[in-house]
């Protein structure tokens, strides 16, 4: 068991490989000029609506952007799973794109307010399918779980800083030029996005534009049964719903604590605030280090605990010193629930409905917010401010407790198949997607042979890919060891068998049948071009004579 100082090695270098992933690189940096764009947006946003109707205008357009949006999540969540990912992300952000350029021609046309409105709520509503198929893309371009959940922390990251650090460049643009710039500039960053989707390279999924899939309404319900029909899925999302629950009602609770029981003023609010932020940033990395303990759903769970004692802490302690630290703490554990949930639900659902269900997340995410800041009011009007961040700091801590027989099974249950460091190591599955390479491992059929045996004869029909586990094998006088591999050639090329191979001493071999090699292999474009290139070299030393390498 690595120490402290081992799991933050490990950590860094998990999170390093991912932004060594060309294509990981380029869809964190899609996120980045999505979200700064966003969140410039929403405060252009928001100054345009309080210049055209004062605070009612500005909580008018927020509720008309967020309720529609969280009611068409999980419909438009589907074609997540009904095309290609990639596809459904670049459709969006140049839709989205364009509505920006409308909003802009109208805002300098000095266009009815209510016609803005309109396109701003259609760009909500269109950009609610572009996060549930980017999160549902990654596990496609992760190569091992330790870079899945590194990619998710860099995801939590980019959203953290930019949550204070987009609507700090939105002032500022607003400040020296004006609101149609801001606009227009969003637009640009949806362009931006686009293309670096654009050069990303994905393998086809089976789901990907196949033409005998089911009715849409059950498409559509898919998403629900795939949540309620798994009590695995349905705890996390549950837990991840409550978490978000208690996020709404924080909301309100850091006004209420800022302004009446701190006494700090406006500024207050904005200090809280930074606080969680910061907190973030920390606990994208956190995540990350207690990842390396494979306990993920143990860590979500820390995660809840650490989002709601804060609160509870702060209500019993209301003190300037407590609060910065208390949200600083919140930050946290907001960030390790976000991570940890996020990279749970892409480990534990199935890939053809994933985007489905997080989409069906989405809308639920949005819905709990908004009740949560509707029902901490009349908490409050109730019990008063400090009963009620008590009341909202042990809600979660109460659930996780509860819940922690089912996180602790899905600890168990998500371990990867025995045998998936050994192919891991094999160079033709090096470039395959994690989910599909655990696929693979949980596929393979244990062979032993003694010494001296015939494991495969020149000129035989081919049928299987073989990886040494233990002991040795001789192919035209070179011996080959564990972790290495043999009989691709045949499959790849459906020929015959190219030469005998003989067991040297006793060996175990890990076969996998041929219909699941070529699948994976000739399935993803970096797997295949490697494997045809070890096939073409030991083919041609094969034909010179020469030993295979």
């Amino acid at each position: 068991m690595p120490g402290v100082g081992g799991r933050v090695a490990e950590s860094g270098h998990a999170l390093a490989r991912s932004f060594r992933n060309r294509d990981l690189r380029r869809l964190q940096l899609a996120w980045l000029g999505s979200v700064i764009g966003h969140w410039s947006y929403s405060v252009a946003l928001s100054v345009y609506a309080y210049g055209q109707g004062g605070a009612a205008a500005v909580g008018l357009v927020w509720v008309i952007r967020l309720i529609p949006a969280g009611l068409l999540s999980p419909v438009l969540a589907t074609f997540a799973d009904r095309f290609a990912r990639k596809r459904v992300m670049i459709v969006t952000d140049l839709v989205r794109a364009c509505l920006m350029a409308a909003a802009t021609a109208l805002i300098v046309a000095d266009a009815p307010a209510p016609t803005v409105y309109a396109v701003a709520v259609a760009a909500t509503v269109i950009g609610v399918v572009f996060r549930p198929a980017q999160a549902a893309l990654l596990p496609q371009l992760a190569r091992d779980p330790s870079e899945l959940t590194a990619a998710n922390v860099a995801s939590s990251t980019i959203e953290s800083v930019a949550s204070f650090a987009g609507p700090a460049l939105g002032g500022l643009l607003l400040a020296v030029t004006s609101t149609e710039v801001v606009f227009a500039l969003n637009g640009v960053s949806f362009v931006w996005s686009a293309a670096m989707v654009l050069g990303i390279t994905v393998a086809a999924t089976a789901g990907d534009g196949k033409k005998d899939r089911p009715g849409f309404v059950r498409e559509l319900t898919a998403g629900v049964g795939a949540i309620t029909g798994s009590r695995q899925v349905a705890t996390v999302s549950g837990l991840y719903a409550a978490q978000t629950l208690v996020a709404g009602a924080m909301n309100v609770l850091v006004v209420v604590l800022a302004l009446d029981l701190l006494d700090t003023g406006v500024a207050g609010v904005g200090y809280l605030n930074s606080m969680i932020g910061l907190g973030g940033i920390a606990g994208g990395f956190v995540a990350l280090v207690l990842a390396t303990r494979r306990r993920l759903a143990a860590d979500f769970g820390l995660g809840l605990a650490l989002f709601g004692l804060p609160l509870l802490v702060v209500g019993l302690v209301a003190e300037i010193p407590v609060a910065l630290v208390a949200f600083a703490v919140l930050g946290i554990g907001n960030a390790m629930v976000d991570v940890t949930a996020l990279t749970l639900l892409q480990r534990i659902v199935p890939n053809d409905v994933l985007g489905r269900v997080l989409g069906t997340l989405e809308g639920v995410l949005l819905a709990a917010i908004g009740l949560g800041a509707l029902l901490t009011p009349l908490l409050i009007e109730l019990t008063g401010p400090e009963t009620t961040l008590v009341i909202a700091g042990a809600v979660l801590p109460a659930l996780a407790l509860v819940s922690i027989g089912v996180l602790r099974a899905i600890d168990r249950t998500q371990a990867a198949p025995e045998h998936t460091e050994l192919l891991r190591a094999v160079p033709i599955f090096g470039p395959l997607p994690e989910p599909v390479l655990e696929h693979l491992a949980a596929a393979l059929e244990e062979v032993r042979h003694p010494a001296e045996a015939a494991v495969i004869t020149l000129g035989e029909h081919g049928d299987r890919f073989y990886v040494i586990q233990s002991g040795e094998v001789e192919i035209e006088g070179k011996r080959f060891g564990p972790g290495e591999s043999f009989g691709e050639i045949a499959l790849l090329h459906d020929i015959a068998r190219t030469a005998t191979v003989t067991a040297v001493t006793d060996v175990v071999l890990q076969a996998l049948e041929r219909d699941e090699f070529l699948a994976a292999v000739t399935g993803h474009e970096s797997a295949r071009a490697t494997a045809h290139e070890v096939a073409a070299a030991r083919l041609g030393r094969l034909e010179s004579g020469l030993p295979p390498t």
